[in-house]
């Protein structure tokens, strides 16, 4: 089976693999097929890894169709950054074999996946770590290392490994991606955030395997720029004006200052009328003052295909007369989607030109734009920063907090692609201290849990539904380390929503998108008994959405928030919301609609404060329809429901996720203008923060990965959020099997440097009872505490989230009683993060709590 992770296809099928390869990949997955692997060989320590024997049906079983599989769009298997020019290339090692075989550095780059590089096995083996490093003697915009294994067996496979990238091959910082691999022989993509570089250093930690001291690689190749730099913000364009080499103005208005004009619907053309100017043409930006810039953002024309840019360069000038060598280069797609040319170094400079040497589509002499922006450095302590790339040896589709700092994440049968009802599952934990992965596949279950309903149990359990296995259950124990099957549901379920109850039952409803037609209606699961008991008093249709895909799309992820006495208001995604009462048979009543909303399909809601929510985003069907910028609060007091449309996100979102801080800020994470399941297009990567005392909406730190369908984001315990995946689509380019942790700018100095924080010092308990006192220490003094619920994500939705703050009493230096709410429907049950906030609103490192 094939692990990629970011946007990429893999080097080697780049260069080598043919069309009806590509073509039966994407067939496999539509039909369900099961990839095949390799058996790992047996050769022992010191001797030469032997070839393995016949491949064998991974799992020794076939995987079973799906009704439901999504249609993997072109652009989706099509790669966004550049293979890089290996041409001139050279690779250097640790260690090699030469002795007992020729396992040279240089045969990584030969073209030849039938050669390999070795570490040294013969005599004494070389001691792991081994490291490759590639010198492309010169400087280039990398944005992930291709690494093709050995094909001839299984030993020597990377497991563990980190990459390093420098301009000089003296000097390395620390690493900008670690990660862990599966253990078998696809290509894989290790992906980080684009940056300039001359020298890449792959070091591989351990042997996937665990076969020995040995690392092998038949091909390593480089990408380029995907047009998604990290940690980046748009630089005000006030004062700015344009120039061009040549302009069109006798038969359009094609003038170049049209391209800072903030309305894509006029243009800067070159000359066309009369004799057209020859290609190249050049625009010059002119800010007026010097700035730091990292990359330049085109706006391709949208009333047309005319002058795209193809071929291009990027230079920068303080004067505007002397420009120097470029700063940027590169061929652009003939497409209508925003491109982005990340710099090799940031340049603090005044003039910026893009000088356009070929017409995307080669359709004649022309160049034209509709905007052009310029993107600087962002300011740690103003919009954020983003941690080191991790590679997972899946796509985290799905994700869990739990307590001693492990975050647990699947995918579904298979690491990088669903389909079928399988039994089995794929697993990964995330070690938030050390930062490595463990991969792991639970059978037990017979549970495929791809699509699944997830809510976090009262004692700290997480309990998953359905999806591809529509109508198993299966429970994971954080404490154990276990999983356990649980009763089937009485309806087979897939996309359902799922909350706990103030009674500590789960409550499931919706789920067309697997198993049989029919009312995907209400159930509930007892804790005491492990059934379920169903609630045909709560349709799903009263909650659906009126999605044009009828109920398979329209009662999928309904937001779901628990309050007291078994109740459940239904916000979303349906613009009609709902009260619910899963008491005997269960009962739902319309609460009224959310304000002005829409229906809000692949929006999301989060609970920010006790009683509030903020819901943001989405789009009036699953797919193919223009996403929203518009959020909402929803203020719950007793069983009266109030909403109010809030400030309008910079950027419409769909496939985002959202999280709340503890401070009750909200941040939202990615997502599409245009929705469309595996589709990279039209990502969103500014993430942003909605602060509720204003109601507005402010800019962050750009990702250097898209995160859209099939994406999670998680607050951490240290207050930190976690981002990561989208994709799953097998054969394709949208895989990103990896995550990055961003750091909220509260936490941050001017410098980047961490700021101060408060700290709980004494003993909290790990389990205390709603209505009850605690007796918290600090540090030092400290302005307030708040509990956040430890949450589950999939598929932009995660309501598990909950943010209770909590009334205190200082009773001396550094001494406080907590007070725990008495009301379950207020304070969940469940497991938490107790933090401690200082009179900045800067939280500690939480303290695990179980309340129930």
């Amino acid at each position: 089976m094939q692990s990629r992770s970011r946007r990429f296809l893999a080097l080697p099928r780049a260069l080598r693999r043919s069309r009806s390869l590509i073509a039966f990949g994407l067939g496999a997955l539509l039909i369900g097929f099961t990839p095949w692997l390799g058996v790992v060989s047996q050769a022992g320590a010191g001797r030469a890894p032997a070839p393995g024997p016949t491949p064998t049906p991974f799992g020794e079983q076939a995987a079973v169709q799906s009704p439901h599989h999504g249609i993997v769009p072109a652009n989706a298997m099509e790669p966004t950054a550049p293979v890089l020019d290996r041409t001139g290339w050279t690779a250097a090692a640790s260690d090699e074999e030469t002795t007992k075989e020729n396992g040279r550095a240089a045969n990584v780059l030969d073209g030849d996946t039938g050669t390999l590089w070795h570490s040294r096995w013969s005599a004494i083996p070389a001691p792991l770590p081994h490291t490759l490093t590639i010198d492309m003697h010169r400087t280039a915009v990398v944005s992930a290392l291709v690494y093709t294994p050995r094909t001839n067996g299984a030993n020597g496979r990377v497991g563990e490994y980190s990459i390093s990238v420098s301009v000089d091959g003296q000097n390395w910082p620390a690493p900008v991606a670690t990660g862990t691999l599966a253990d078998d022989g696809s290509a894989k993509t290790l992906g980080f955030a684009p940056q300039g570089a001359r020298f890449v250093k792959l070091t591989a930690l351990t042997e996937a395997g665990g076969r020995g001291p040995w690392t092998s690689a038949a091909e390593v190749g480089l990408l380029g720029d995907p047009g998604t730099p990290q940690a980046t913000v748009d630089l005000s364009r006030t004062g700015w004006t344009a120039a061009a080499s040549d302009e069109e103005t006798t038969k359009e208005n094609g003038r170049a200052a049209n391209v800072l004009d903030g309305d894509t619907g006029t243009l800067w053309h070159s000359r066309w009328s009369a004799t057209p100017a020859p290609l190249p043409h050049s625009i010059t930006i002119d800010m007026h003052r010097t700035a730091a810039v990292s990359a330049l953002v085109y706006h391709p024309r949208t009333n047309g295909f005319n002058g795209r840019a193809g071929a291009y360069t990027v230079t920068t000038s303080t004067d505007g007369t002397a420009f120097a060598a470029p700063v940027a280069a590169g061929t652009w797609r003939d497409d209508d989607t925003v491109k982005t040319a990340t710099f090799t170094r940031s340049e603090t400079t005044r003039f910026v030109r893009l000088t356009v040497t070929t017409e995307a589509g080669a359709r004649g002499p022309w160049t034209s734009a509709a905007e052009i922006r310029l993107s600087g450095p962002a300011d740690p302590a103003v919009h954020g920063s983003w941690g080191r790339i991790t590679g997972f040896p899946l796509v985290p589709v799905a994700t869990a907090v739990l307590p001693g700092d492990k975050l647990l994440a699947w995918s579904a049968y298979a690491v990088d692609r669903f389909g079928g009802s399988n039994g089995y599952t794929q697993t990964a934990i995330l070690d938030l201290k050390t930062g490595k992965v463990t991969q792991r596949r639970i059978d037990n279950t017979g549970h495929d849990m791809f699509c699944p309903g997830i809510a976090m149990l009262a004692d700290g359990r997480v309990l998953v539904t359905g999806g591809s296995n529509a109508e198993k259950a299966g429970i994971y124990d954080p404490v154990t380390d276990d999983w356990s099957a649980t009763s089937s549901m009485n309806i087979p379920r897939g996309y359902q929503a799922m909350t706990l109850l103030s009674t500590g039952e789960a409550f499931v409803l919706g789920g067309s998108w697997s198993g049989p037609a029919g009312d995907k209606a209400g159930e509930a699961w007892s804790p005491a008994t492990g059934t379920w008991r169903q609630l045909p008093g709560v349709p799903a249709l009263q909650a659906s959405t009126a999605d044009p895909a009828g109920p398979y799309r329209a009662d999928n992820h309904m937001w779901l928030h628990a309050t007291s006495g078994g109740k459940v208001l239904q916000l979303g995604p349906s613009k009609q919301m709902n009260w619910i009462s899963t008491t005997g048979t269960g009962s739902i009543s319309a609460a009224g609609t959310r304000a002005d909303s829409a229906d809000a399909m692949t929006g999301n809601a989060v609970a920010y404060d006790i009683g509030k929510l903020l819901t943001l985003g989405g789009s009036p069907a699953y797919q193919d329809t223009a996403a929203t910028r518009r959020a909402y609060t929803v203020s719950i007091s007793g069983s009266q429901v109030e909403t109010a449309r809030t400030g309008d996100m910079e950027y419409a979102r769909a496939f985002a996720n959202s999280v709340v801080l503890p401070d009750g800020k909200v941040i939202a994470f990615g997502g599409q203008a245009h929705p469309v399941p595996f589709s990279d297009a039209t990502s969103v990567l500014t993430p942003e923060l909605w602060d509720p005392s204003t109601g507005v909406f402010t800019p962050l730190a750009t990702m250097a990965v898209p995160r859209n369908y099939h994406s999670v984001a998680n607050l951490l315990p240290d207050g930190r959020i976690f981002s990561g995946g989208g994709g799953l689509c097998g054969d394709c380019a949208t895989n990103h099997a990896d995550g990055a942790v961003f750091t909220p700018p509260h936490l941050l100095n001017p410098d980047g440097s961490p700021k101060p924080r408060p700290e709980i010092t004494g003993e909290v308990p790990s389990r205390t009872a709603p209505g009850s006192t605690l007796t918290v220490s600090t540090r030092d003094p400290v302005a307030s505490f708040v509990l956040m619920r430890a949450a589950a994500a999939t598929h932009s939705t995660d309501n598990d989230q909950r943010r209770v703050p909590l009334a205190s009493t200082s009773t001396g230096p550094g001494a406080y009683t907590v007070s725990i709410p008495a009301d379950t429907g207020v304070v969940l049950p469940g497991t938490y993060m107790l933090f401690a906030l200082d009179f900045q609103g800067v939280p500690g490192t939480a303290r695990f709590i179980t309340i129930s």
